[in-house]
Formats: C-alpha cells, sequence, structure tokens
C-alpha cells in the first residue's frame, strides 16, 4: 500500500466522522453535500427501505428526526476499507445507534454499514449505503427488550403512522 492510498484511506474515515456528527446534530445542509447526487440508501434488510437520490434521503431523515426529542447518537468503528480505483472506493463500518424515539422510549441499534464511495470534485462523497442489523434493543428506565424480526416489522408500521 502507497502513501497516498492511506491519505485515501483517512479522508473516508474523515468522511464517515462527518456523516455521524452532522446526522446527529441534525445540521441537513452540511449532511447532504457528504452524498453524491444518485446516492442510494438501503435499509430493507434492517426493516426499513430503499430510497434513491441524496436530496430525497435527506428530506426522508429529516422528516423522521424532525422533533427535538428525537436525540440520536451513532458511533461508527473498526472500518474495513478498500480502494477500487482512484476515485472509487468501499467499506464495511461496524455500527451502534441510539435514537430516543419518543420521550421514556429509545432505541439502540448494532449493525453495519456497507458502503461505496464516489471522489467528486476532488472530495469523497457516500454513493451508496445499506445498513443491516444484527440485533435492536428497545428500552426506557425500567425495561428493555430485544426487537425480533416479527417484532420489528410492527413497530417499523406504527412508527410510520405515528411519524405522520
Amino acid at each position: 500500500m502507497e502513501l497516498t492510498d492511506l491519505v485515501e484511506i483517512e479522508s473516508l474515515k474523515q468522511l464517515k466522522a462527518r456523516y455521524c456528527r452532522l446526522l446527529d446534530g441534525k445540521d441537513w445542509e452540511a449532511w447532504r453535500l457528504l452524498f453524491t447526487d444518485d446516492f442510494v440508501s438501503d435499509t430493507s434488510k434492517a426493516g426499513g427501505k430503499s430510497i434513491r437520490g441524496a436530496d430525497d434521503f435527506v428530506a426522508f431523515t429529516r422528516a423522521n428526526l424532525k422533533k427535538p426529542s428525537q436525540v440520536t447518537a451513532h458511533q461508527v468503528h473498526s472500518p474495513e476499507l478498500e480502494l477500487t480505483s482512484p476515485t472509487t472506493a468501499r467499506g464495511i463500518w461496524a455500527l451502534e445507534d441510539v435514537v430516543r424515539l419518543a420521550p421514556g422510549i429509545t432505541l439502540r441499534g448494532y449493525g453495519h454499514y456497507h458502503e461505496t464511495y464516489e471522489k467528486v470534485d476532488g472530495q469523497w462523497r457516500i454513493k451508496t449505503s445499506t445498513l443491516t442489523r444484527l440485533r435492536e434493543d428497545v428500552f426506557n428506565a425500567f425495561l428493555t427488550v430485544y426487537v425480533s424480526a416479527t417484532m420489528k416489522k410492527v413497530g417499523a408500521g406504527l412508527a410510520r403512522r405515528l411519524a405522520k
């Protein structure tokens, strides 16, 4: 591996760090700049859906986290990053996230982001992101519940109705 490759890999790490910070800080305009215009998000394996287009993805995320009580904390680590060309790369990141769904109800999830990246105008951008989940726990001050696949489907439908 060349020194320039290590510099590019570090740039990808910084990109993902900004992703987490800007998402959790709800800086939607700055967060949008991290994606290619044709970005694709796929959370279907984690009970979500697939969204094409960075603008649509940011609008969807913003709408679903619009309440001040919906605090999030995304922690990514242990990146497996590979440069596939001078302007493309792919990576897998371990993820733990905490999302306050409503006062007193919090989700803690564990899984992975599987991503591709593209260098646009000299800057790395996220081109695709697929979220996979290993486990989800819903908890409050008194109780923690493991969320099975069946519970996840029911909960996703309920959450969509409540978010409207």
